[in-house]
């Protein structure tokens, strides 16, 4: 496909100006903030010292999702992710279903990601009583909101220095605190398997620490939702979602082994509970009394960063959503200078109105649900490729379609609950909708497809 292509419906095309490292950055950007500064503190509450080979696997299960992410992204770059996979390759209900579930667990992420961001610059770094961190966050929403509607390229240069803050507050964070990992000689790994909440069996523990982690990782899809801006993306798209995996998986393994080793899995995990920073709270403990405030910078930045990304990625589905006529026809279509800016203003809206609430107790594993069961349809759609556009073998989506499925269930009884009765209303409006008739008129994979 063309990048001189329209879209039937929108009036223009968006453009290709999107290269390798862009999307890396784009990747790390949205992988590496509210995961390695938040998640891993709340995973260890669940599974203890086993935390750190919980990363590993549920690294492994992002890789065989971002697999198949990469070859349908490749053959049908356009964008939307699952939600235009599903379309094409399943059905209209489980493409709905992949765009709601997204649009469900990606604007609850953005708005923990924003208070996040507004705790640590309370807490961390200006500690002051009179500062609301839930303005804070509306705040930081409004304006990377009108920086994303400014385009990608602009957006684009932001996220790399957002990236390039937080790489280093990280690094410091691993080097100022291997001294006092290695000197106990391993004692805060052992038990191994031993979860913080004594009622929880181990392998519960281990299971539910698995399926939060895999949330942390999940920010490779921005890659395939911006599909349809990336330069050459038949090679680009999987070169980028393979890179960014691997540069995030051994960041958040050294993280999380640093995190544990240190102070202990109990400290680390109350730190992540009743602090909402982790990180900075156990840096406090390190040698060099510098390394507290540099992460502290680095998680405002690494906040930042993922609000950005995923208000991008968000107006991305909403635009292939609107496209199709699941939302307003309005939302699919683009302005003058080939933005979503509609699309964007409403994602930014609905972010702010959830952050408004200023509870996240429960939106991590409220995302978890939701985000599996999204990549879950991602690699039915992935087995459904022909022979001649598959680029991995049959087995790695068979093995992310099930792991998906099976790590869905093992987060909060009332999480999941909730997030079934979410599909059922989902699937109840499409049906009043009926966007069929709408497909064939309004949706870039209605087109005939052509190798780009």
């Amino acid at each position: 496909m063309s990048s001189a292509d329209s879209t039937p419906g929108s009036g223009a095309a968006l453009k290709r100006e999107v290269g390798v490292f862009g999307a890396v950055m784009m990747g790390l950007g949205s992988i590496i903030g509210t995961g390695v500064f938040v998640s891993i503190g709340v995973a260890t509450g669940a599974a203890g010292p086993s935390v750190i080979l919980a990363l590993v696997v549920a690294a492994f299960v992002a890789l065989c999702n971002g697999l198949s992410t990469a070859q349908l992204a490749a053959s049908h770059p356009v964008s939307g992710g699952a939600y235009e996979y599903g379309y094409r390759w399943l059905n209209p209900s489980l493409g709905f279903t992949a765009g709601w579930m997204f649009l469900c667990a990606k604007s609850a992420s953005a708005a923990t990601a924003a208070l996040g961001f507004a705790g640590y610059l309370r807490n961390a770094l200006v500690r002051g009583e009179n500062w609301n961190p839930t303005l804070l966050a509306v705040g930081a929403i409004f304006l990377l909101t009108v920086l994303s509607a400014g385009g990608i390229k602009r957006a684009g240069w932001t996220n790399a220095v957002i990236v390039s803050v937080t790489l280093v507050a990280l690094a410091t964070f691993v080097l100022a605190g291997l001294p006092l990992a290695l000197q106990g000689d391993g004692a805060n790994l052992s038990p191994f398997f031993a979860p913080i909440a004594k009622e929880r069996s181990p392998l519960a523990g281990f299971l539910e620490a698995c399926a939060l982690l895999f949330v942390a990782y999940t920010g490779y899809g921005r890659i395939a939702t911006l599909g349809e801006e990336i330069r050459e993306p038949r090679r680009s798209i999987p070169l980028a979602i393979s890179v960014t995996l691997f540069l995030s998986m051994t960041l958040y393994v050294a993280v999380g082994f640093i995190g544990v080793a240190a102070v202990g899995p109990a400290e680390f995990a109350v730190a992540g509970v009743e602090h909402a920073a982790p990180l900075e709270v156990v840096a406090q403990r390190f040698p060099w009394a510098a390394a507290a405030p540099i992460v502290g910078i680095g998680a405002v930045t690494a906040m930042l960063g993922v609000l950005l990304n995923l208000i991008l990625g968000l107006s991305r589905v909403v635009l292939a959503m609107g496209r199709r006529g699941d939302l307003p026809t309005r939302l699919g279509q683009l302005d003058a200078s080939a933005t979503p800016r509609l699309a964007i203003f409403v994602v930014g809206a609905g972010i702010a109105a959830l952050a408004s609430l200023g509870s996240v107790k429960t939106t991590w594993s409220f995302s978890a649900f939701t985000v599996l069961v999204y990549y879950a349809i991602t690699n039915l759609a992935a087995l459904r490729l022909p022979v001649e556009q598959r680029r991995y073998p049959r087995p790695v989506a068979w093995i992310g379609l099930a792991a998906c499925l099976f790590l869905a269930f093992w987060v909060e009884t009332g999480v999941w609950l909730f997030g079934l009765g979410l599909i059922v209303v989902g699937l109840i409006w499409h049906r009043i909708r009926k966007p069929d008739r709408l497909t064939e008129r309004s949706s870039p994979s209605a087109r005939p497809h052509h190798p780009s």
